[in-house]
């Protein structure tokens, strides 16, 4: 089977499948594993490089209204893949090339490829489209076992963090403007030991505004920016020191949404097990390899 994915989230679960070998294609925005980056780029950002969090969010809604996506699909090369299957979304025009455009391709291409899409809203969500796409690549039992292993890392973290007090954590998507995160993110959080101070589980991410969120009372805010690695998203978090300090939260953090946030994939576990580890660090001391927290303090950067 030739299989072409369209999300980095579906990719990493198709390597985690073990199906390294009938990748074919991906996503230039697809880093992970790193043999992912080997293969045949089929997509490219419409976006020009360099611009702030505000330029993006402002480019991004104006080609949303205007019914554009942000990735543009690279016809020749994926007809070049002469993909079996394509694995692709429809939850987010953000996050990748507009599915009726991936539609319309397919039906044009020779190998009549299959075309899967992978929506999920919550944590429980993610685990039903291992099996989806374990049941359309041949590879049940691989797909059994990764939500086996995932039920167990969950059930460790639920059991560590038991009956400890749940302080409010505000877990934010976006910083200029504000997103709180949404979907699977606020029931990571329940199962870390928190209280979600503004998220909505299985409910797409939130534009707010700052007073608001200092209303909510945070007492952890984690920097998430949806797509930013750990060391991109605390650059943004101490640019907005000053606008954090207002949320007047003891702990402000910045981590890598890539990873572990942004894509609803087998690293979501590992994510789980970080905000365990910021929530209750006495309680689950160590967090997953090579996951970090990098510390904010607003107050300090923005006197």
């Amino acid at each position: 089977m030739r299989i072409v994915s369209l999300v980095p989230h579906a990719t990493e679960l198709l390597f985690a499948l073990g199906l390294d070998d009938e990748v074919v294609a991906v996503t230039h925005e697809c880093d992970y594993p790193p043999q992912a980056s080997e293969r045949a780029r089929v997509t490219r950002d419409a976006l020009p490089a360099g611009m702030s969090a505000r330029e993006i969010d402002t480019a991004v809604r104006e080609r949303t209204l205007a019914g554009e996506a942000i990735y543009e699909l690279d016809r020749a090369a994926l007809a070049a893949a002469r993909p079996d299957l394509i694995v692709t979304q429809a939850l987010c025009p953000v996050c990748a090339v507009s599915y009726e455009d991936v539609q319309a391709v397919a039906r044009e291409l020779p190998s009549h490829p299959r075309v899967i899409a992978l929506d999920p809203s919550t944590l429980g969500e993610t685990h039903a489209d291992v099996g989806t796409l374990a049941a359309a690549t041949g590879r049940r039992a691989q797909g059994a076992q990764l939500v086996r292993a995932a039920a167990a890392r969950i059930d460790r973290v639920r059991l560590a963090v038991r009956a400890r007090r749940r302080p409010r954590v505000l877990a934010l998507e976006w910083l200029d403007p504000p997103y709180v995160a949404g979907h699977w993110t606020p029931q990571m959080i329940e199962l870390a030991g928190g209280e979600d101070a503004a998220g909505r589980p299985g409910e797409p991410s939130l534009l707010a505004d700052w007073e608001t969120l200092a209303a909510a009372a945070p007492e952890v805010v984690i920097a998430m920016p949806c797509g930013y690695d750990a060391a991109r998203a605390h650059a943004e978090a101490l640019s907005c020191a000053p606008t954090l300090e207002r949320l007047k939260a003891p702990r402000v953090v910045a981590v890598d949404a890539s990873a572990y946030f942004s894509r609803p994939g087998p690293r979501l576990i590992d994510g789980l097990e970080l905000l365990a580890h910021i929530i209750h660090p006495q309680r689950f001391p160590d967090p997953p390899a090579g996951a970090e927290a990098l510390a904010t303090d607003p107050a300090a950067v923005s006197s």
